[in-house]
């Protein structure tokens, strides 16, 4: 079984910074893309930003230049550096992460718990 635990959010001010992480454990071969969704109360949860295995990043436009998605794949971790924030980044992040079994050739989708964001203005 693979859980995702993500940690790092909080309450902070409008033009503040946080740094939010999500790791992986449990037992696969290894992690194809990661990617970070949010869901703003009485909204649909939305792909905030997501990053492959390579390295290649994507973002949603009301985020880039302020957000930057990274990982460190000898922990299994991804990353969301949040910047110049705004009331309107508030909302639960969501970890997601596509997994590549023992097995090799199956991939399962998997969702962290979410972890409250925050920005007051």
């Amino acid at each position: 079984q693979v859980q995702l635990v993500e940690s790092g959010g909080g309450l902070v001010q409008a033009g503040g910074s946080l740094r939010l992480s999500c790791t992986a454990s449990g037992s696969f071969f290894s992690i194809n893309a990661m990617a970070w969704y949010r869901q703003a109360p009485g909204k649909q949860r939305e792909l905030v930003a997501a990053i492959t295995s390579g390295g290649s990043t994507n973002y949603v436009d009301s985020v880039k230049g302020r957000f930057t998605i990274s990982r460190d794949n000898a922990k299994d971790t991804v990353y969301l550096q949040m910047s110049s924030l705004k009331p309107e980044d508030t909302a639960v992040y969501y970890c997601n992460a596509d997994v590549r079994q023992l097995n090799y050739y199956s991939t399962y989708n998997y969702w962290g718990q979410g972890t409250q964001v925050t920005v007051s203005s």
